[in-house]
């Protein structure tokens, strides 16, 4: 890179008491902060080309994380001096001709429910403020294997519960796109979304149930792919509902989704970036064209749950689509979505229930009482209830797959509002009237970012496709992503 000019990160504090220090006087070649703020594409093309190091990256992100998590508070603890420490050695491979794998040097950060031994894992909860992971999980094994290097865990509503990302107890991560206000960032994978959108991480990685990578990922206008469940572990990763939870990349493009994915789904590194470089296997989707694919679009009757800000980013959007000569039609559902919100619910709550009931049936410990209004619902069916509604949830799934027949993918809002104010949240109500349909259904998707409202909040599309052809959302999100004008970063 030409026009070299230095950088000087200078003093950093460790918010959660492991105190203040200096970074050291580090010299970073590029030509804005934007580069070494980049994505893993391009950080990693930087890396190839040498023009970047892994500990000036690293370095700058913390910078990040000093200057703002305090306003936004998308962290719940760092590991400061580990990362660097990882982010020197990423340094010496690469001089020494050496990669570790796709995201070597990649700075990200990891929700508050997936266990790394040795760390403590809130699971969002005051109630666990001292746990201790006993283990690493597989896809946390894959993400360190890979080279990304762990800058902290995020916050993340209790025990991942609740699509505002509201915590009573740890506190609610603030959306980046307002500095003189706090508006929610979306749940339950909050701190991920944050971080993410405001440049203290790369990505980060969430969990989805009901829309908890989506939803925040619209929220603070990036990027987040729910992933079709069973094809990724879930083992070292709290568990909400067996039935319905997956992990998920929150990213800041959709490349970087496709990427993330991959490593967490365990693909040889070297086939990954032959792949990337050959637009191969799912990475073709990120080149493919819209022209001649059918897409549905809601019902009146759904739009009515959309805000008018809400409706004209999606419509828009559509029309965008359209001019890349793609095909929409209005799709009829089978089935009202707020009614499989419901279903999604029921499950959830369920098995919420059985998973963590035991923490607040007990009157003395510091819960979330907004969770607590979830979780407890489950305790009241019976065993014979949860498998007819299991039953059902497999008989409506391939009842809607039918009905899409004739449709690639299905178009939505993310959400059906944009982030309000802290203090404005109705609990008794959810934004994931679009989401949480698609996890009850089995169902893949991808929500990517379509412009900004004129309260200056970010909008989402929602891409829905049929299980395991995350590549058909892929696709059409790609098409948008290089069309619509890009809304940068608060």
């Amino acid at each position: 890179m030409e026009n070299r000019r230095q950088i000087k990160i200078g003093q950093v504090e460790d918010k959660i008491g492991l105190g203040r220090r200096i970074l050291g006087a580090l010299i970073f070649q590029g030509d804005t902060m934007s580069d070494l703020l980049g994505t893993i594409e391009s950080l990693t093309d930087c890396y190839s080309e040498g023009a970047l190091k892994p500990s000036q990256v690293v370095a700058a992100h913390i910078d990040q994380i000093s200057k703002k998590d305090p306003r936004l508070g998308a962290f719940q603890n760092v590991f400061f001096d580990k990362a660097m420490e990882q982010a020197s050695a990423a340094d010496k491979m690469l001089s020494a001709g050496y990669r570790l794998g796709p995201l070597h040097g990649i700075p990200f950060a990891l929700k508050d429910i997936y266990d790394c031994e040795g760390h403590i894992c809130t699971r969002g909860s005051m109630a666990l403020k001292d746990r201790v992971s006993p283990v690493t999980g597989t896809v946390v094994h894959r993400l360190l294997a890979a080279g990304g290097i762990l800058l902290g865990r995020t916050k993340t509503v209790e025990h991942a519960f609740g699509a505002w990302g509201t915590n009573q107890k740890m506190g609610s991560p603030c959306n980046p796109w307002i500095a003189d206000n706090h508006h929610i960032a979306g749940g339950s994978s909050s701190g991920s979304a944050v971080a993410t959108a405001s440049g203290m991480a790369v990505c980060a990685i969430g969990s989805d149930t009901g829309g908890s990578v989506r939803l925040p990922a619209s929220f603070c206008g990036v990027t987040g792919l729910k992933i079709t469940e069973g094809r990724l572990p879930c083992d070292g990763i709290m568990p909400l509902s067996q039935t319905l939870d997956t992990p998920g990349p929150i990213t800041q493009t959709v490349a970087d989704s496709v990427i993330l994915f991959d490593v967490m789904a365990g693909r040889d590194g070297t086939v990954i970036d032959a792949d990337r470089r050959n637009g191969a296997g799912i990475y073709s989707a990120l080149h493919d064209r819209v022209a001649g694919l059918r897409l549905g679009s809601i019902s009146d009757k759904e739009r009515a749950h959309c805000s008018n800000a809400v409706l004209a980013g999606y419509d828009n959007a559509l029309s965008a689509l359209r001019e890349m000569g793609a095909l929409t039609s209005r799709f009829s559902s089978p089935f009202g979505y707020r009614d499989l919100a419901a279903d999604n619910g029921a499950i959830t709550s369920i098995e919420a229930y059985a998973n963590h009931g035991h923490l607040y049936e007990q009157a003395d410990l510091p819960m979330d009482e907004d969770v607590r209004q979830r979780v407890m619902p489950g305790k009241a069916y019976p065993a014979y209830a949860y498998l007819e509604m299991l039953k059902e949830r497999r008989r409506k799934g391939q009842k809607f797959i039918s009905a899409m027949q004739g449709f690639d993918a299905l178009l939505t809002p993310t959400t059906t509002c944009t982030a309000p104010l802290l203090g404005e949240v109705d609990q008794s109500i959810s934004p994931a009237h679009f989401t949480r349909p698609f996890n009850y259904l089995g169902l893949c998707g991808l929500s990517v970012p379509i412009g900004l409202a004129d309260d200056g909040l970010p909008l989402g599309l929602q891409i829905v496709a049929r299980p395991l052809d995350e590549a058909m959302a892929v696709r059409v999100g790609s098409c948008l992503e290089r069309t619509l004008p890009k809304i940068g970063r608060p």
